[in-house]
């Protein structure tokens, strides 16, 4: 039998590796909440530098005019969306995120719209945003409730994006490993299209495609509400 995460492609694990899993789940959710502080820095060591660059990739597709980041965390998208003038609010349920995001984009000169919050009851009345944006999500983004709520405030045709996952691809020794690392901890599991059949009884048209970058490569899922 295989065992697999919210992604797919993550095959049934030892012991000592389900151990290390959870000891870096729950590493990862101090990362995002008491070691918040942190997280760009550990962010980029996991990535090897192009986590910025994976999740500003999102922007030539986002324009608003009313737009929802769930899962805003220290606010650097926020930061691109407002520089393209979009009227754009960002939601997260982590106190120390909603911090660091407000301190970045007011250095900046500009005004965050932040609101402490959780994904499956979302503060906004029925068809009021255009876009909803979220980039590596937790599995909460799988929840029917979560994307019931999407659904409920996105105006006809508006769109959700979804940004779920990224694989390094380089071929150089310290790629590969973290490649390997990655995977194993189901960070970057293989890509499994039935992973969108949920997304499908939705209410959504869902899409997805690949975007390759020199040594590394995501996936982009599109959910367009009819």
């Amino acid at each position: 039998m295989e065992k697999t995460n919210s992604v797919g492609g993550l095959p049934q694990l030892s012991l000592p590796k389900r151990l290390f899993l959870l000891f870096l789940r729950t590493f990862f959710k101090l990362l995002y909440h008491q070691f918040a502080w942190a997280y760009d820095g550990v962010t980029y060591l996991v990535s090897l530098g192009a986590w910025q660059k994976w999740v500003q990739s999102v922007l030539p597709y986002i324009d608003g005019p009313r737009t929802l980041e769930i899962g805003h965390g220290p606010g650097h998208l926020l930061i691109g969306l407002y520089q393209k003038g979009i009227n754009a609010y960002g939601l997260d349920e982590s106190p120390q995120m909603g911090q660091l995001a407000k301190r970045r984009v007011e250095c900046l000169g500009l005004c965050p719209k932040l609101i402490r919050g959780d994904a499956q009851t979302l503060p906004f009345v029925d068809e009021s945003i255009h876009q909803v944006v979220m980039t590596f999500p937790a599995e909460y983004i799988l929840k029917p409730v979560t994307l019931s709520e999407i659904h409920r405030v996105l105006v006809n045709g508006g769109e959700a994006l979804i940004l779920p996952v990224a694989w390094i691809t380089g071929r150089k020794p310290w790629e590969r490993a973290a490649a390997w690392i990655n995977w194993v901890t189901g960070e970057a599991p293989s890509w499994d299209e039935r992973v969108l059949d949920p997304l499908k009884k939705t209410g959504f048209k869902v899409s997805w495609e690949m975007i390759d970058f020199p040594s590394s490569k995501i996936v982009l899922i599109h959910l367009v509400k009819s």
